[in-house]
């Protein structure tokens, strides 16, 4: 059965956006995201799953032996992949119905879902 990658793209919150969470609100969302992942982990479909930090990273790039390596992303930009999952599905509908349940989306969230090469 293929793997599936989802990424979890975001538009980076405000201060005033985590400013106006509380503590309860913000374990809330964690209990969300964990649920969503306990319930696929039980119905066999999860593979992995890692949430990014919010800060730092490098941009690398290569173009006719020229290699860069640049800081970033930033929580300045305009969107950020904030995690990934992968799942086990059998055709990209399969994958489809099963990422429909990521409390991603019910926070407005964006998941961009990508079928993953079997490695030969």
């Amino acid at each position: 059965m293929p793997n599936y990658l989802l990424l979890l793209h975001l538009t980076p919150p405000t201060k005033d956006d985590l400013t106006n969470m509380s503590p309860e609100q913000i374990q809330a969302v964690i209990g969300d995201y964990m649920a969503w992942r306990n319930k696929i982990q039980d119905d066999g479909v999860y593979v992995a799953s890692s949430k990014l930090r919010d800060e730092g990273g490098k941009f690398l790039s290569g173009v006719n032996g020229d290699f860069r390596v640049t800081d970033g992303p930033y929580t300045e930009s305009k969107e950020l992949v904030g995690g990934f999952f992968v799942v086990s599905a059998e055709n990209y509908d399969e994958a489809v119905k099963i990422s429909q349940g990521c409390p991603h989306l019910k926070y407005g969230g964006r998941i961009e879902l990508r079928e993953i090469e079997p490695t030969p």
